[in-house]
């Protein structure tokens, strides 16, 4: 999983200044990163099935030979062929280690389905964290942009209209602030 924390660094160290500057874009950036990572993750997945399935192939390919080598070793004891029973004991033994192996990396490659699983679920929870907060900065700006038309075209207006807006331009600035701190949060959970 390192490739991503690689990705991670690279795309922070490029684009941090720019982007702690342009909010919406960093969103923007932070969700294409995560949609990247999540066909990665999905692609790891459908591999390491793969190879899952190989290994089991193997393992029941290996218990055949097992079984039809006990059979011979039963069948050259009944003939009294102790060389051969000998000699076919030790290709089931073989046999036996060779699918214990198959099986212990057949077990660890389950687990590393498992991981990534549960890392899939962790970046589509990430990815839609970012979208939320896309919609919230989308609906700060807009609402910040209608603020400045109504300051402006107040401006404009008989000075002895003193209506208040609907939104608070503090209110905004600390709505804005606090969007760039859940992202700067959110992206040092990435980092872990």
């Amino acid at each position: 999983m390192g490739l991503f924390d690689d990705f991670n660094r690279f795309l922070e160290n490029r684009l941090e200044e720019f982007l702690r500057n342009n909010p919406h874009l960093e969103l923007q950036a932070l969700e294409e990163q995560l949609r990247e990572q999540e066909k990665d993750t999905l692609r790891l997945i459908a591999d390491l099935q793969v190879q899952a399935k190989r290994l089991q192939d193997d393992i029941l390919a290996i218990a055949q030979d097992i079984q039809r080598w006990h059979q011979r070793v039963e069948k050259a004891k009944a003939h009294n062929r102790e060389d051969l029973a000998r000699a076919a004991q030790e290709r089931e033994a073989a046999l036996l280690r060779q699918g214990n192996q198959r099986w212990g990396q057949m077990e660890g490659v389950k687990q590393q389905i498992t991981q990534a699983k549960q890392l899939l679920q962790q970046i589509q929870q990430r990815r839609q964290e970012v979208q939320a907060k896309a919609a919230q900065a989308k609906a700060a700006q807009a609402s910040y942009k209608a603020q400045q038309r109504w300051e402006t075209s107040g401006w404009n207006q008989s000075s002895n209209h003193t209506s208040y807006s609907h939104s608070d331009p503090l209110e905004e600035q600390f709505q804005r602030w606090e969007t760039e701190d859940e992202l700067e949060q959110m992206k040092r959970n990435m980092k872990r």
